[in-house]
């Protein structure tokens, strides 16, 4: 499994903005084939701050979903409202178990 975490920063007036381009592509990355999860979360803390947190099958569906129409789109329009260069953690990760 592979979980890739993105954290970015906008203006605080920009934020919204951010969220909703996330949101309006969550449908399409989570209907991907390999994908787990995608979560994004505002922080409650800092009102510039945002995090994408992903989880992958595998490498080979995380790399689909950086060559796909969605995260083009997403970057096309959060790029311009980072205030500075998002930060990716990406970890390989192995599932112990799930509990219910």
């Amino acid at each position: 499994m592979l979980i890739a975490i993105l954290d970015f920063r906008t203006a605080p007036a920009d934020r919204a903005a951010a969220l909703a381009q996330l949101d309006a592509e969550s449908d399409a990355v989570r209907a991907m084939a390999g994908n787990v999860a995608f979560r994004v979360y505002a922080s409650r803390e800092d009102a510039s701050a945002i995090a994408v947190v992903h989880e992958w099958d595998d490498e080979q569906s995380f790399a689909r979903y950086l060559a796909s129409d969605a995260f083009t789109r997403s970057g096309e329009v959060i790029r311009p409202l980072m205030t500075a260069p998002p930060v990716s953690r990406r970890f390989h990760a192995e599932l112990r178990e799930t509990v219910a």
